[in-house]
């Protein structure tokens, strides 16, 4: 095997062209091969092989570097870069990422995994470099879906006043993880239809360079006013030009060798250089190729068929809240739904079906959804803006400054609320109570179930100001069906009654302390009381007040961070007004949780139910 020779990124360079294509090969088999048994992201990775060899050709990594936007796309990178033999544990616990991580490899630049940050990163280290009279080159490769992110407009905006060499390379595939929306997939458009004045300029120039005498005149010609024939058939292309970026393509994406001369030339120039290269997203892989949507990310499949390993068959969060959604729609007109990208992921691709002139996929552009949905609400609409916990972070001053403030009725509905797992410290949704419960006229919810979640959204709907409900990646917990109040603002709900501890959860840690008590009962023979929060925010005090009429232990359970939780607030409420009694915090660490399976990770961060039991004994509960 070609690709056995590769252990470190200058290996590549010393192989023939016969051997570089075979290691194309290569790299899209042993991608497919381990991502089959792990998951990951499948398709964008197959998409940028040749670009990355191309990259690996044309750059020293010793010293350049390759930022790469969100980080899909860089297994190529990783397993050229040395790391082939930890491929068999890719984001499990203990192995290595899914996404590029300075702490793991000296040849990743910048950490990433949210979208559209690459070329404010290389920018910073362009200049870097040159204050601090380095010699190296800097490469941002971000995708066509990335360039819809307002931070890379803000730093195209940024790079038009360097005066030195900075690369940007936009992998263009006509995709983010769904499908591209908006103007610049409109732009986008025209560049691809420009392959036919490529490939005409490229015939002409060939037959006039045959005509004797006057056939290199001509060129020349042709190449002084090459600006103005771009505008012609291309004028898309001044787009990048206007901002005072060097455009270059679009060239065919898999096709190392005119990459290569590509990236050699756009060394050679002291501006920014924006490089267009244009990729199928999942090449090399027949499924990946034909529903490149569905092959983003991929837990584990048959590679034969492209089936899954396991198939879903219980309810999941996100299909139960997709689908009630649609029932609300039904009988209000007024009902919106808005999705940054995510349509998929967020299950609002069912509202884009039933609904189509009601649905709104804004492109990777959280800030814009969040002021968007304001603008709806103020027209009066009912805006449902489903958004990943980690990925609303990005939308944290529009959800104070233009929903909040205002005090607009706008529904955030937070899927993959606490842990998610493989994808890491850049996705798990462990902040979200604490950074949404800082805000004024926010209300905060979290369903102990699916039952839950539909009465929740419903509540949502008929609320009158800005709510958000959160709720975590996976299948639903479908126990205490029978133990449905009526959602009443800020109240909590009495599960079960006990003596001695109450345990005061909230969302997906009810199924957590249900197993609990089950053991302690079984186990001591105690019976614990078990309070559903249902609200993060307000947060039932009242409820805290009569638990500790009668119980000595107040034990809270939820799946965020510590600092700002709702165990903080009602340990500080319990220390001014119950001050004998005691309060005992179970929660995520006020840290980054890294990747690994959710069961494992529950275990390692102690959230588990032996876990909190082995708490229980510490504190001599049991």
């Amino acid at each position: 095997m070609v690709l056995e020779k590769i252990k470190t990124p200058d290996d590549i360079k010393h192989l023939s062209k016969n051997e570089i294509e075979i290691l194309s090969n290569e790299l899209r088999s042993f991608i497919i091969e381990k991502i089959s048994k792990n998951g990951g992201h499948l398709a964008s990775s197959l998409g940028v092989v040749e670009l990355t060899i191309a990259l690996y050709l044309s750059l020293d990594l010793s010293k350049d570097k390759i930022i790469w936007d969100v980080g899909h796309q860089s297994y190529a990178h990783k397993i050229l870069s040395g790391r082939k033999d930890l491929f068999d544990d890719i984001r499990r616990y203990g192995g290595i990422s899914g996404f590029p991580k300075r702490d793991e490899s000296k040849y990743d630049a910048f950490n990433t995994g949210h979208s559209s940050t690459s070329i404010s990163a290389g920018l910073g280290l362009a200049h870097a470099r040159d204050l601090l009279s380095e010699k190296y080159t800097v490469v941002s490769v971000i995708g066509d879906g990335a360039m819809t992110g307002g931070l890379a407009f803000e730093a195209l905006n940024n790079a038009s006043s360097l005066n030195s060499n900075f690369i940007i390379i936009l992998n263009d595939n006509n995709m983010s993880i769904g499908k591209n929306t908006g103007g610049l997939s409109y732009a986008l458009s025209g560049f691809r239809a420009s392959y036919s004045y490529l490939n005409a300029k490229k015939v002409t120039k060939s037959i006039l360079n045959k005509i004797p005498l006057i056939g290199g005149g001509l060129v020349s010609l042709i190449v002084a006013i090459k600006n103005a024939v771009k505008q012609l058939f291309a004028n898309e292309g001044m787009l990048f030009e206007n901002l005072n970026i060097v455009y270059l393509g679009p060239i065919n994406g898999h096709d190392i060798y005119e990459i290569k001369k590509m990236i050699e030339r756009a060394k050679k120039i002291d501006r920014p250089v924006l490089i267009h290269v244009k990729t199928i997203k999942g090449k090399g892989y027949k499924f990946a190729e034909e529903n490149p949507e569905k092959f983003h990310g991929v837990n584990p499949f048959n590679i034969e068929d492209g089936s899954p390993v396991v198939k879903q068959t219980k309810e999941t969060y996100t299909k139960v809240f997709s689908e009630k959604l649609c029932q609300l729609a039904e009988k209000d007109k007024r009902i919106v739904a808005i999705t940054a990208a995510m349509a998929d992921g967020t299950g609002l691709n069912l509202f884009s079906k039933k609904f189509p002139d009601r649905f709104f996929d804004v492109g990777i552009a959280e800030e814009h959804a969040t002021t968007f949905a304001a603008g709806l609400a103020v027209g009066g609409l009912i805006p449902v803006v489903a958004i990943y916990s980690s990925f609303l972070q990005r939308a944290y001053d529009q959800i104070i400054h233009d929903v909040a403030l205002q005090n607009l009725h706008v529904v955030f509905a937070i899927d993959r609320a606490g842990l998610v797992g493989a994808d890491g410290d850049t996705h798990q949704g462990n902040f979200d109570i604490s950074y949404l419960s800082t805000i004024p006229n926010m209300t905060i919810l979290a369903p102990k179930n699916k039952y839950e979640l539909e009465d929740m959204l419903e509540f949502a709907i008929n609320y009158n100001g800005p709510i958000a409900i959160r709720y975590p990646r996976g299948v639903c917990f479908d126990e205490y069906k029978d133990k449905e109040a009526k959602i009443e603002l800020g109240k909590s709900e009495l599960l079960v009654k006990g003596s001695g501890v109450a345990i005061f959860a909230i969302g997906s840690q009810i199924s957590t302390a249900s197993h609990v008590i089950e053991k302690i009962e079984k186990e001591y023979n105690k019976k614990f009381t078990l309070v559903n929060a249902r609200f993060a925010k307000p947060i039932d005090y009242n409820m805290i007040d009569e638990l500790c009429k009668d119980h000595d232990v107040i034990v809270t359970m939820e799946e965020n961070v510590q600092n700002g939780g709702i165990g903080d607030k009602i340990a500080y409420y319990m220390q001014e007004k119950h001050s004998g009694k005691k309060c005992i915090k179970v929660s995520l660490p006020d840290n980054y949780v890294e990747h690994g399976d959710v069961s494992v990770l529950r275990k390692v961060l102690m959230i588990d139910s032996d876990s909190i039991i082995e708490t229980f004994k510490k504190y001599k509960l049991v």
